[in-house]
């Protein structure tokens, strides 16, 4: 039975999201708004060459924390809506977000899922995102009107509480970075190939070590492997730190 899903575009979203690694737009922002002071002040001291660096790195510099909020309060929830309708779910499924944060891409996949289930592990560190508790995920969950399709949990991605097989679909996004050590990483990989089922579908969006993650599929006899960027709605601070989705399917 295919059951009908109820979708809202990302402009529509109700919830509070926070912003992702807050500490890099506010760096950025505020070494812009110095260099233009300074180059500003170059000017009246008739320090021409000075001024001009300082006016252009400057705005560089605000040009990157605004691309970089672009992504993480809007681009990112366009490119997972897009990430979640191509699993072409029926709607009964049950998927796991790694690091699931205040819910944007776990909130995205349980509108999804009318009869079925969206469980969401993190370790709730701020620093990884503005605002990260259970409390506000659940307030953000109450407010899509999906709270009674999720589940979150506290844990580590490298040492998941969940029986192999338990997933239809596992999920992460902008998560698995986060672990220091390549073999932390791995390790994380792993376990969500363990909790996927048969047929089962990993994505995993990531902005460093996505080569590691694709050999890692490889390696764990995964298929129909793919490793892709999604564009400039996932740049963070410009194309030089772009988003990579790597996705496979787990053999039947």
């Amino acid at each position: 039975m295919k059951y009908r899903i109820s979708t809202r575009a990302s402009a529509r979203r109700q919830g509070k999201y926070g912003v992702d690694a807050p500490y890099v737009p506010a760096g950025y922002g505020a070494a812009g708004i110095v260099l233009l002071v300074w180059g500003v002040v170059s000017l009246a001291l008739d320090k021409a060459v000075a001024a001009r660096s300082a006016l252009l790195l400057g705005c560089l510099a605000l040009i990157a924390a605004g691309l970089y909020m672009y992504a993480t309060r809007r681009g990112k929830f366009v490119v997972w809506e897009k990430l979640l309708d191509d699993l072409a779910l029926r709607g009964d499924e049950s998927i796991l977000d790694l690091g699931c944060g205040r819910g944007a891409v776990l909130l995205a996949a349980a509108r999804r899922l009318p009869e079925g289930r969206a469980h969401g592990v993190d370790l709730w560190r701020s620093q990884d995102q503005s605002g990260n508790e259970p409390a506000v995920t659940e307030r953000n969950a109450q407010a899509e009107g999906v709270a009674d399709r999720i589940e979150l949990h506290t844990g580590d991605m490298t040492q998941l509480p969940f029986q192999d097989g338990t997933f239809h679909a596992v999920v992460s996004s902008l998560a698995i970075h986060n672990i220091s050590d390549s073999a932390g990483r791995t390790a994380a990989i792993e376990e969500a190939v363990r909790v996927l089922g048969p047929g089962g579908r990993l994505v995993v969006a990531d902005i460093r070590n996505t080569r590691q993650y694709r050999a890692d599929l490889q390696r764990l006899g995964l298929h129909d492997i793919t490793h892709r960027g999604v564009g400039p709605r996932m740049w963070w601070t410009g194309p030089w730190m772009p988003t990579t989705v790597v996705t496979g399917t787990k053999p039947s």
